[in-house]
């Protein structure tokens, strides 16, 4: 039974064992742990991470593939699979319907056309959340762990690094792929970290502020934030209303937006 991969869903197979002990071992699953695997494919991961829990969860959108994940990964009586959009997930119930609290360990290999919408899924979903490894491109890795000042350092950075502790593990070439990618990837595993919380009064507020800064990247504060902070405002956090949005870390936007409120 062959599957070929389809690239509306971004199929790319890891199929380098190395890579794939490397990212277990990151993981380092233990007997009760509650795993969700996102977009397990051909069960490269899948399958040897049954030998190490009790129970995985893995969601995958493509039903045509998962006669031959489950074949691949024979026997798998704690296998459970979710047939659906990860992005139609309802992760609260099924924490709800488990009695899990907080403790989620979220694993997969993210294709580069919902990797940002996922993670902000997640993001919204943080205190279900203990750990998660993810592969993602390179440049997403990249973005997500860019300081201020960086090119790359944008509203994805800045909403990540405030809610999770963010460490780039190592890259993936793309010969570990097949078929294989024109792209390297990264392992990436976030940890929420609440640091903030008592500073963020409003997370959607404070989401909408960091988003509009990042909106025209070329324009100062002063103009990307105006209907939502004065100037006044901007000096009062300390920061000068001709800056670029890229210019701030984010301590800086949490101080923004609590003087937006």
């Amino acid at each position: 039974m062959q599957h070929r991969a389809k690239k509306r869903f971004g199929q790319n197979f890891l199929v380098d064992q190395n890579v794939i002990q490397n990212i277990l071992a990151s993981i380092n699953p233990q007997k009760t742990d509650n795993i969700i695997e996102i977009g397990p494919g051909l069960g490269a991961l899948t399958k040897p991470m049954l030998q190490y829990v009790d129970t995985l969860n893995v969601i995958e959108l493509d039903r045509d593939i998962i006669p031959r994940l489950l074949l691949n990964c024979q026997p798998q009586n704690n296998l459970e699979i979710h047939q659906c959009d990860v992005l139609k997930f309802d992760f609260r119930e099924f924490c709800a319907s488990r009695k899990i609290n907080g403790d989620l360990r979220i694993i997969g290999n993210l294709p580069y056309n919902i990797s940002t919408a996922v993670l902000f899924l997640l993001l919204e979903n943080r205190d279900l959340i203990r750990d998660m490894f993810f592969m993602l491109q390179k440049e997403v890795v990249e973005r997500i762990s860019a300081t201020p000042g960086n090119r790359v350092y944008g509203r994805l950075s800045v909403m990540i690094q405030t809610y999770f502790d963010v460490s780039p593990l190592f890259t993936v070439p793309n010969l570990a792929f097949s078929p294989v990618p024109k792209v390297e990837s990264a392992i990436l595993q976030l940890v929420p970290n609440d640091r903030f919380s008592k500073d963020i009064k409003d997370h959607k507020s404070f989401e909408n502020l960091v988003k509009n800064a990042f909106s025209h990247r070329r324009k100062t504060l002063r103009n990307t934030l105006k209907g939502l902070c004065t100037e006044e405002q901007i000096q009062s956090a300390g920061i000068d209303p001709v800056q670029r949005a890229e210019e701030l870390s984010v301590a800086d936007y949490i101080r923004l937006h609590q003087q937006s409120l």
